[in-house]
């Protein structure tokens, strides 16, 4: 639960960053711009935990959610945006009592996510590098990457509440 001082700091976020929490019907909606800087990812997930609180989500329920958000957002900063202060992130949070979808944008080059080596391969085992997405895949439900014409590249991931993803597979509880 957001504390009513964490409650202010989101109405009154400083450097730069602008929340906003809207919600219509059964769906919560939020979006974010975060400097590049790791410290924001605290943020991103409070407001997440917020969305998840009005949404019903139970704590098992938001955990892939949140490391997923967390991974995607670690990314766009150190990969994407390359650390660059002037560079932003972009999060968009849209929560219904059923499903999550977030959306992690950053200014950086973009990549082809086709040429990230499968970390579980034999090879790969013992290299740093393409877990994150590895991970985001098999937490969520859906994951898909795109470099944006303008530049940058953009994240859209969802999770459908009482699901559980094992093997790759997914399995209704």
């Amino acid at each position: 639960m957001v504390t009513s001082e964490e409650r202010r700091r989101l109405t009154a976020p400083p450097d730069g960053m602008i929340p906003r929490i809207m919600s219509g019907g059964a769906t919560y909606r939020a979006r974010l711009s975060l400097s590049s800087r790791f410290e924001n990812i605290e943020l991103a997930e409070r407001v997440l935990g917020e969305l998840c609180d009005e949404a019903g989500w139970s704590e098992a329920g938001r955990s892939p959610v949140l490391s997923s958000l967390r991974e995607a957002i670690a990314n766009a900063v150190r990969h994407g945006n390359r650390m660059d202060l002037g560079r932003r992130v972009g999060v968009e949070y849209e929560l219904s009592e059923g499903e999550a979808v977030l959306r992690v944008s950053d200014e950086g080059e973009g990549f082809d996510p086709s040429a990230v080596p499968d970390p579980t391969a034999p090879e790969n085992l013992l290299r740093p590098g393409g877990r994150g997405i590895f991970f985001m895949k098999q937490l969520m439900d859906r994951v898909t990457i795109e470099t944006r014409p303008a530049g940058g590249t953009l994240v859209v991931m969802s999770r459908r509440l009482n699901t559980e993803k094992t093997g790759g597979t997914l399995h209704e509880e």
